[in-house]
């Protein structure tokens, strides 16, 4: 690490700047938050009031401006903007992390990535949800072998939101790169290839449920891999009940998981990490049950027994940009490269497809 932090850009004010980036940044040694660019007074106000040292300015072009006084870029803008503003950073000469969905087409993703290998500048996706409490865990139990081999993975991430809140996000305009599917589908479907590896077929449901809404808000993707494992991932704003965040099922055990990891409602509320030793941590009640569900007649579960509990590891959302610190500085590789997150892109292009013509998509 270098002694002197580098200077980070941030360019975005919303929920993805001031709740995720901007703390994760801030706690990060070797990284300095200088710059938020955000043209609303009020979000201006906020990133003073938060961080008493950065410099607030309304535009990209104005940080852009300043490409010399600068050692990364972060874009943490609405989807629609990502490929325009990362495209400008790179050509300005400067590394640059983007939130997820990186682009809005695979193609997009890979020229980004193209762009960044020819100016030999880091290009990096914040797919934060790898260093989710409960992903890690489930990660280490595979490495470990100790599901046997994997036949079905079953990831959800559900909520229960019945009147839309408006906003980009939930747009119907295709250019705003709206809905579940991009949005929480960025998640699932990366977490899926890191787990189990390439994906030759997808099939998809999409639904737009709520009244008022716009774009999908309940959709389903099945998944096979190469790997022969098939993937069964939900994302909703509609379930009154929820279902579990993963139920894996192998040759050997299976493991149960519910529960959302706690970091995100943690920074929402405005704690941050460093500040305790529990970061990223959740009680005994919330760990995952991994073994058999009884005897060869079946019939337990979580709820009764099956299986016996799994300490959950700690989430660890900080470990992305220490990861990002040290790649710029040479001690260490790109934590989520471009190409990646192009391959979920991939995967997320067949689904929309995929839900459109009802067929089933071969990659």
């Amino acid at each position: 690490m270098t002694a002197t932090p580098l200077r980070v850009g941030l360019i975005g004010y919303g929920l993805a700047g001031s709740v995720f980036h901007a703390p994760l940044i801030a706690a990060t040694e070797g990284l300095t938050l200088d710059t938020v660019v955000t043209s609303n007074p009020e979000r201006q106000e906020q990133a003073r009031a938060e961080f008493p040292d950065v410099r607030c300015v309304g535009t990209p072009e104005e940080l852009f401006g300043r490409a010399d006084e600068l050692d990364l870029i972060v874009i943490a803008s609405p989807n629609k903007t990502h490929v325009p503003l990362a495209t400008a950073a790179l050509e300005a000469g400067l590394p640059v992390v983007v939130d997820k969905p990186v682009a809005g087409t695979a193609a997009e993703a890979r020229q980004l990535a193209a762009l960044a290998e020819e100016r030999g500048l880091l290009l990096s996706v914040f797919q934060n949800r790898r260093w989710d409490n409960d992903f890690l865990t489930l990660r280490a139990l595979l490495e470990k072998g100790e599901l046997g081999d994997v036949w079905r993975f079953e990831s959800r991430f559900e909520r229960w939101r019945p009147h839309p809140k408006g906003g980009w996000r939930e747009s119907g305009d295709p250019a705003e790169i709206g809905g579940l599917l991009y949005d929480l589908g960025s998640h699932v479907v990366d977490q899926a290839l890191v787990l189990f590896g390439p994906v030759t077929e997808v099939y998809a449901e999409t639904d737009i449920r709520r009244p008022g809404a716009e774009t999908d808000d309940d959709t389903f993707i099945a998944l096979t891999h190469a790997s022969g494992v098939r993937s069964h991932l939900y994302v909703s704003a509609t379930t009154a009940q929820l279902g579990p965040r993963f139920r894996v099922l192998g040759s050997q055990a299976g493991f149960v998981k519910y529960g959302l990891d706690p970091q995100e409602a943690a920074l929402r509320a405005g704690e941050r990490p460093g500040t305790s030793a529990d970061w990223g941590t959740e009680p005994e009640s919330l760990w995952g049950r991994l073994g058999v569900g009884g005897p060869p007649s079946g019939g337990e579960s979580p709820v009764t027994g099956g299986g016996r509990p799994v300490p959950t590891l700690a989430g660890d959302y900080p470990a992305y940009y220490a990861a990002v610190a040290a790649a710029l500085t040479g001690a260490g590789p790109n934590p989520v490269p471009a190409l990646e997150a192009a391959a979920a892109l991939d995967v997320l292009e067949a689904a929309r497809r995929s839900a459109r013509d009802k067929v089933t998509v071969t990659l």
